[in-house]
């Protein structure tokens, strides 16, 4: 049943991308959608390329055995600062000032916001190179779980997993990874409220399985522990909640994603049901994985028996096959979204800011998409490869590789973007400066902590996590790019007006945080009523209230 289910699913998918094959135009067309996307389609491509097997069995697995029960913030954080606060913030101005400026990528946008091309090329090679051990570590939470699933070899996994994704990314572009996604994510939804159900009643519902996990001593031998409202070590699970939640602004697959938007009124929409999809999809995975000492069993250096990446797919095995088929649907689902977006991401940032660039006027539209599909297929064999090699490298798990990606590229590019939506004053060698302290402290903590042998810890903050080093990257450069920007050379005033000429005529349309707050009510009050619960709402409250 499991294999007739994935193989329908998988059909699914390279049928979408076979339709929408003559519907690419152009560039534009293949990489944003034509900029013409709605607020479902958008929420859902957002939601589903940042929920991946990297969340889903790497991270959930992970912290859930880490923090127990109190992992669920990661999933709160997720939602409301990657999702809720992320399409606040940065949503609108992306939206107007991409289309001003016709950036189809990040490091064009770079380009055009700063008058650099210095700084397209820089930030072309960071994305091409760190969003590989991204891809590698997706790549890796999703054979595991088929290799559990249908007791198929590993890098075979990888192998067919890879050349489907390259099927549909190749001939469909972007549109069809969009409407691919908004399935995927009802997928997604529905899959992850089963497995958490599932999960609780293997030990008879919530209650009994938070008493069950607070039975469990943690490292201190203290009892009460896993089952608690911030768990063992609440310092370093704040640093995991910053690094998850705040990297979504500056990674390059999930900031263009408000590129394609069409219109202002789509963003307020696309706020709220990206927020709500997050709650449960990362709410739901970090929660379940929180009970994971439940079902995977301690060595004696009080790590799980066959590593950390191991006790998700170790929990889906205690499933009905029927919902374990599901799970398998859901982490595929999660996985090809991540994966189809990565990959046209580094693609057209590859051809469109580095090789074009060279070309000057030998690439027209036509020669430019033929030009990224091809390197569609040579970023996935490099991932696949380096997913291969790092299967038993006790270094390499899916949150470490996860984190030096997350580390080097939200590090790097999240405060010169954020700041330069609001800043006329942020000059380029500031930007410069978030570059080379994001790439650079990333490497070399790597290399010191991550591949090394030492560790440091400073007032309960595990300094040589690979987790904690990101989110520290981030915060300090947020910090150093308005600082620098202070004692640098100001930008030319005339080529910032321009810039930001389309925010001022759109100045007088600037939505309230009332009106975001407002929607966000509205689609919670409509669930109810949709859900069946009319009655017992009008009951609770005014209906006057309600109207």
């Amino acid at each position: 049943t499991m294999w007739i289910v994935l193989a329908l699913y998988l059909c699914l998918m390279i049928g979408i991308g076979a339709y929408y094959r003559k519907k690419n135009n152009g560039t534009s067309d293949y990489v944003l959608g034509g900029r013409t996307l709605g607020s479902w389609f958008t929420a859902f491509a957002y939601g589903t390329s940042y929920f991946s097997a990297v969340i889903f069995v790497g991270y959930a697995g992970k912290f859930g055995w880490s923090y127990g029960a109190s992992a669920a913030w990661v999933g709160v954080g997720n939602a409301v600062i990657g999702s809720l606060l992320a399409w606040l913030v940065l949503g609108r101005r992306t939206q107007i000032m991409s289309k001003h400026l016709d950036a189809r990528t990040m490091p064009e946008f770079f380009e055009h916001r700063y008058a650099s091309k210095g700084l397209k090329l820089a930030s072309a090679v960071i994305i091409f190179i760190f969003l590989i051990p991204y891809t590698a570590s997706a790549f890796n939470g999703l054979s595991r779980l088929f290799e559990k699933a249908f007791h198929v070899d590993y890098a075979v996994c990888i192998v067919v997993m890879g050349v489907i994704t390259a099927v549909y990314v190749i001939v469909g572009g972007y549109k069809a990874t969009a409407l691919n996604d908004f399935i995927q994510g009802i997928f997604m939804l529905v899959g992850i409220a089963a497995v958490v159900i599932t999960i609780l009643n293997k030990h008879g519902g919530l209650s009994e399985s938070l008493d069950m996990l607070g039975q469990i001593p943690d490292a201190n031998g203290n009892t009460d522990s896993y089952n608690s409202l911030f768990g063992p070590d609440p310092i370093n699970l704040f640093g995991v909640v910053i690094l998850t939640s705040l990297g979504t602004w500056g990674l390059p697959q999930m900031v263009t994603k408000f590129y394609t938007i069409k219109d202002e009124k789509a963003i307020r929409s696309g706020t709220v049901i990206s927020t709500v999809f997050a709650l449960i999809v990362a709410g739901g995975c970090y929660f379940q994985g929180g009970f994971g000492r439940l079902f995977v069993s301690a060595n004696e250096a009080g790590e799980p028996v066959n590593g950390f990446d191991a006790i998700i797919p170790s929990m889906m095995e205690s499933l009905p096959d029927l919902l374990f088929g599901v799970v398998i649907v859901l982490v595929l689902s999660a996985s090809m979204s991540t994966l189809s977006s990565l990959v046209l991401t580094s693609s057209s940032t590859l051809t469109l800011d580095m090789i074009k660039p060279f070309m000057k006027d030998k690439m027209d539209e036509k020669r430019e998409v033929l030009v990224m599909r091809i390197f569609v297929a040579v970023f996935l064999l490099i991932s696949c490869v380096l997913a291969i090699i790092t299967l038993d490298n006790p270094k390499t798990v899916i949150s470490t590789l996860m984190s030096i990606s997350w580390g080097a590229l939200a590090g790097a590019f999240i405060a010169p973007f954020m700041w330069g939506l609001y800043m006329k004053n942020i000059t380029k060698a500031a930007v410069w400066t978030s570059f080379v302290c994001g790439v650079g402290l990333t490497v070399a903590h790597m290399f010191y902590f991550t591949f090394g042998k030492h560790t440091l810890t400073i007032g309960g903050l595990a300094v040589h996590s690979p987790i904690n080093a990101g989110a520290i990257v981030m915060i300090l450069d947020i910090i150093l790019v308005p600082l620098v920007s202070l004692f640098t050379r100001k930008p030319d005033s005339a080529h910032v007006d321009e810039v930001f000429s389309c925010m001022d005529k759109a100045a007088e349309k600037t939505p309230k945080l009332y009106n975001y707050l407002f929607s966000l009510f509205e689609f919670v009050r409509r669930t109810v009523i949709i859900s069946g619960a009319f009655d017992f709402w009008q009951y609770t409250f005014n209906t006057n209230f309600i109207t």
